[in-house]
C-alpha cells in the first residue's frame, strides 16, 4: 500500500475567519478512534460550533461534529465527543496564557489529512465587533469590484 503524501482538506471553518481576528495559528494532531478516522476519510465533518478548551495542561476539542461511520457496529463513536489535541508543551503554555486575556478564544479553522495523519489547524483569535465585520465585507467587495474592472480593461485591450 502506497503511503499518502500531501494535504487533503476534510472540513473548513469559514465562519471563524469572519467572526474573529486570527492572531496566531497552530497545527495539532488529534486522538481519534478507528471509526472516526473512517468517517473522516469519507470527507464528513463540521467545525462550525467547535472550540478548544485547555484543562490541566491538555488541549481538548469540543463540539466538532464527526458523524458516525455508517458501517460501524457497537464500536462506533459518539458524533460530538471531546477529542484530545496533540500539541507541544510550549505551545499549550503559550495558548493557555494568551487565552486568559479578555476576548481571546481558540477556534478550529481546518481539519485535514497530512501525509495520512489527521491534523487540525487551530487559531488563537479575538472576537470581531459588528462594525469590524462590516468593514471586512466592504473591503472584500471593493477588492472584487477592482478585480472585475481590471479584467474588463484587459479584455478590451486584447480585443
Amino acid at each position: 500500500m502506497a503511503k499518502e503524501k500531501g494535504r487533503k482538506l476534510i472540513a473548513q471553518n469559514k465562519k471563524a475567519r469572519h467572526d474573529y481576528h486570527i492572531l496566531d495559528t497552530y497545527e495539532a494532531g488529534l486522538v481519534l478512534t478507528g471509526t472516526e478516522v473512517k468517517s473522516l476519510r469519507q470527507g464528513r465533518a463540521s467545525l462550525v460550533d467547535g472550540f478548544v478548551q485547555l484543562d490541566a495542561h491538555e488541549a481538548w476539542l469540543h463540539n466538532v461534529h464527526v458523524p458516525e461511520y455508517t458501517q460501524g457496529t457497537w464500536t462506533n463513536h459518539s458524533a460530538r465527543r471531546k477529542r484530545k489535541l496533540l500539541l507541544h508543551r510550549a505551545e499549550i503554555d503559550k495558548l493557555e496564557s494568551k487565552s486568559q486575556e479578555t476576548g481571546h478564544t481558540i477556534v478550529p479553522l481546518a481539519l485535514y489529512f497530512k501525509d495520512g495523519r489527521a491534523k487540525i489547524e487551530i487559531a488563537l483569535a479575538r472576537g470581531k465587533k459588528e462594525y469590524d465585520k462590516r468593514q471586512t465585507l466592504r473591503e472584500k467587495q471593493d477588492r472584487r469590484e477592482a478585480d472585475r474592472a481590471m479584467s474588463a480593461v484587459r479584455r478590451r485591450q486584447r480585443a
